[in-house]
């Protein structure tokens, strides 16, 4: 598992102090407050200037520029402890996917947002709806996903 988890991405200029949009924010505000520390590549800074743009989106400037288009991330262990049955979406890449019965589906490569629920992408190419009906156990030490039958595509 990586040491650090993307919350955001170095968007287009907002204004000319060097503040910029964060593309694809993370839902946590935390991270896009003065004072925060964000990572950019192999360097820490501090948001120095925090506020919303249009449409409530953040923006914010770090204490150096930094390029657009890069990736904002925070150590895991920043991150607040989820709740039983609760996962990071980044918890489940790689994890095999095995239908109830034992049936070996493929590996999660993406976790994909939907309209109604997100769903599970595999490398088989299927998507699995991240639904109670669907996923019946998520096992991150046996690195393992049991889902129930009827929703994979039969080979």
């Amino acid at each position: 598992m990586a040491d650090r988890v993307q919350v955001g991405r170095v968007g287009r200029p907002h204004g000319l102090d060097g503040a910029f949009f964060v593309e694809q924010a993370s839902d946590d505000g935390r991270w896009f407050k003065t004072g925060s520390r964000l990572w950019v590549g192999a360097d820490e800074f501090e948001v120095v200037l925090a506020r919303r743009g249009a449409g409530g989106r953040p923006v914010i400037r770090l204490e150096q520029e930094v390029p657009r288009g890069a990736p904002l991330e925070v150590p895991v262990e920043a991150l607040p402890p989820t709740e039983e049955g609760e996962y990071y979406a980044f918890q489940l890449l790689g994890l095999e996917v095995i239908e109830e019965g034992g049936r070996s589906l493929g590996r999660v490569t993406a976790v994909e947002p939907g309209v109604a629920n997100d769903a599970l992408a595999l490398d088989s190419g299927q998507l699995l709806p991240i639904v109670e009906a669907c996923v019946r156990d998520v096992d991150l030490e046996a690195g393992r996903i049991i889902v129930a039958p009827g929703f994979s595509n039969p080979d």
